[in-house]
């Protein structure tokens, strides 16, 4: 499996809690656990883990609100010698 996305709407505390417990997660050495929607999705981020981060806004004339975003992204490389060795390890 290539890629699991999830979206819900939570409070600002509910995430700083999600951010924390993910973040002791990469200051260890193990596996991350993300919870998608009540899927679980284990990786392993190894060295070097290179970090996007990236803050939006979009507005359009006549609206009366505006979308803005911030986005998060951790990219590393696995050794993979087959396919199978390369997909995500999802649990349900």
């Amino acid at each position: 499996m290539g890629e699991l996305e999830t979206e819900e709407q939570k409070t600002r505390a509910e995430i700083a809690t999600y951010l924390r417990d993910l973040a002791d997660q990469l200051d260890g050495d193990g596996d991350v656990t993300l919870d998608l929607g009540g899927t679980t999705v284990q990786l392993n981020p190894t060295n070097p883990v290179t970090f996007k981060l990236e803050g939006e806004s979009d507005w359009s004339q006549g609206d009366t609100d505006a979308k803005q975003s911030i986005e998060f992204e951790l990219v590393w490389w696995r050794e993979a010698a087959s396919a199978e060795e390369g997909t995500l390890d999802v649990q349900e």
